[in-house]
Order: C-alpha cells, then structure tokens, then sequence
C-alpha cells in the first residue's frame, strides 16, 4: 500500500500543491510554520476522514476561501485508487473514490491504512483517558467497518439518551422512554467493549517483543484494556445508576468512559514512569500498531512521522528508523542532520518554505 501522489487546493497555507511521493522514504524538511504538518494532515484527512489535530473542517480551509479540495492517489495491491475529498465551511464534506460519491464517510476506511506518529502522541502514555480511546477507536475503524458502524451508532444514541435525560427534568413523564435508549445503548456499547478488548489483547501480544527489544531486554510492557463496564453487566449498571444519571443530566457509565493502562514489572507507567519509560511505550505502541495493521489486513500501512526524530533520543531514533523499512514513510523536522548523521536512507527530499514544497 503506498500513497503514489497528493494534491491540494486552497488547504491551510496551500494555494495550490501536488507532491510525488516515493514508495520508501520522503522527507519534508523546514522551519517552524511553513507547511510541513499541514502535508500529513491532508494525507491522514483524505485516510480517515479525521484530521490528527482534531480540526473542524472550516478551520482546513485556507484563509479567504469558503471550499478546499485534497486529493490522492494511491496504489494497493496493484489496484489504482483516487480519494477526492471537498471540504466546505458550512456544509459536510463531499467524498468521492475512484471519481464515484461515497454515502458514508465510513466507506472510505480502510482504502488507505495510515499510522501517524507526532510529539502529541508522546502524551498518551501520560494524559487523560479520552486520548486513549481515541487511539483504540481510530484504529479499529480503519481495520473494522463493523466496529465504525456500531460506534457511530452508539455516539447518536448516548447523545439522544443525553438530551432525555435533560428533558426529563422539565418533563418528568418522559422517563418511561429512557428505557428504549438503554437497550439500543446496552446492543451497541457491549460489541463496542467486545473489540476494544480483543484489539487490546491482539495488540498487547505484539507490543511487549518490541519494548523488551527497545528496552534492551531489560523491560516488559504490558498493554491492559479497563472497560468502565463489563458488557454482561451494562443493563444492570444502567438501571442501578439511573438515579444519578437523571441528577447530573448525563450516562454515567458505558464505553465512552473505558481506558487503557500500561505497566512495567507491574508498576502503572502513567503514574510512576520515567519520561524516557513513558515516550519508550509510546514508541512500542505505534510500532505494534503497524504491525497489527500488516497481521490483519495483509498490507504495509502507510507511516507518517510528524516532527517525532526530534523527541527522540538517539536510541529510540535508531530503533525506530531501523524497524520501518519495507514501509513507506512521510517524515517532517526541521533539518536533515539528524538522519544524515543516522545514515538514514532518504528516497525522496522535499524542501518546505512558505506553502512551496520543493523537490531537491
């Protein structure tokens, strides 16, 4: 799977821009604010659908235009595909592949496989829960359209079961419905629980082979799954804690509370790691999730390094530059002297200044 060729119109500081990728490695190289990680963004926007930086559309648009257009070319399994993608600032965006409209912005998973590596990453080790379920559901929506189906279904559902919640405490009466939302909360959060926790056990299998190989054989990892609520138990739950739902105005439990943890020899690394343990996890846990991506679609996912070499000691460089050949990969910094000094193997140059991505 390689991304063959980009081209953007009007998106962030891109008037216009089309980019030749080589199947190996391509650097984009820089300052600071001249367009570098707008690039993987339109990559990984025109992958997912979603902007790594939890953009709104709107904000994608370059300043004094209403539309931008991305798109990409890109090759799998000897198969051609065109990903067109129009974003508008007051309506949904358009998709299209091959030129035909998509219905769904789900459709669109799973043609491109990205894994996208940036500083912020680093954080979720660290930082609160929602960046964890972030992670597992991006990535089982690109490897699972059943599991994008049921979340998107379960996100309507747990808003509507908000609203009601809210509304029953003008309108009392209407408390005799909320058990309609629970059962459809119930079906789609317990298959929800269901593939979080195999993708977690999947994940865990891989992870703790790469962190002991980082570590130096001196560390195991552990990847755990913490679900807010067993799935045989949600019914239960809902009606045991009905009384404090309706109080606050919110579901108090369910999925969209889950979390992850990550352990060293047993110690929780989040609370009790290093800086070095928790960026060497994070590192461990990019690189199993390429892994996996190869295991279950039998395809290389396309890898997007964001300024990441630098937040990296020269260890953890190597071991990363080491473990991605046979992947193509998209790396932003700010200057080529880290991987020349790494004899880093560099297939494709680009020099980024002020919106112009030029080929050395």
């Amino acid at each position: 799977m390689i991304i063959k060729s980009l081209e953007l119109k009007h998106f962030r500081n891109y008037e216009t821009l089309t980019v030749d990728f080589d199947p190996g490695t391509n650097i984009l190289y820089g300052d600071n604010a001249q367009g570098k990680t707008n690039v993987l963004e339109a990559v990984y926007l025109g992958g997912t659908t979603k902007s790594h930086r939890a953009c709104k559309d709107k904000e994608l648009i370059q300043f004094g235009y209403d539309e931008s257009h991305i798109r990409i070319f890109t090759e799998k399994r000897k198969q051609q595909f065109q990903i067109d993608m129009h974003l508008k600032k007051n309506r949904t965006k358009g998709i299209a592949v091959n030129r035909i409209p998509i219905k769904r912005a789900g459709e669109l998973f799973g043609i491109l496989n990205i894994v996208s590596f940036s500083p912020e990453d680093l954080n979720i080790i660290k930082n609160g829960p929602s960046e964890r379920r972030h992670f597992m559901d991006l990535e089982l929506c690109q490897l699972d359209k059943i599991y994008l189906d049921h979340l998107a279904k379960y996100n309507k559902i747990l808003n509507q079961r908000n609203k009601l919640l809210k509304d029953i405490f003008f309108k009392p009466d209407l408390v005799n419905t909320l058990s309609v939302w629970d059962a459809q909360l119930v079906r789609y959060g317990s298959k929800i629980i269901e593939s979080r926790r195999e993708f977690v056990g999947r994940l865990n299998e891989i992870v703790n082979r790469i962190h002991r190989s980082i570590s130096g054989g001196r560390e195991d990892m552990l990847l755990s799954y913490d679900p807010n609520i067993q799935e045989n138990l949600f019914e239960k739950e809902l009606e045991r804690v009905r009384t404090k739902d309706l109080k606050s105005g919110q579901t108090t439990t369910g999925p969209h509370r889950d979390d992850m943890s990550f352990s060293i020899h047993g110690i929780d690394i989040r609370k009790f790691g290093s800086q070095g343990q928790q960026r060497t996890c994070a590192l461990s846990l990019k690189l199993s999730e390429i892994e996996l991506v190869k295991t279950v679609t039998k395809e290389t996912p396309v890898l997007l390094l964001d300024d990441v070499l630098s937040e990296l000691d020269s260890n953890r460089q190597n071991y990363l530059l080491e473990n991605i050949s046979g992947t193509q990969t998209i790396i932003t910094c700010t200057g080529l002297d880290e991987l020349i000094r790494s004899r880093f193997a560099m297939n494709r140059v680009f020099k980024v200044v002020c919106g112009n991505v030029i080929r050395e």
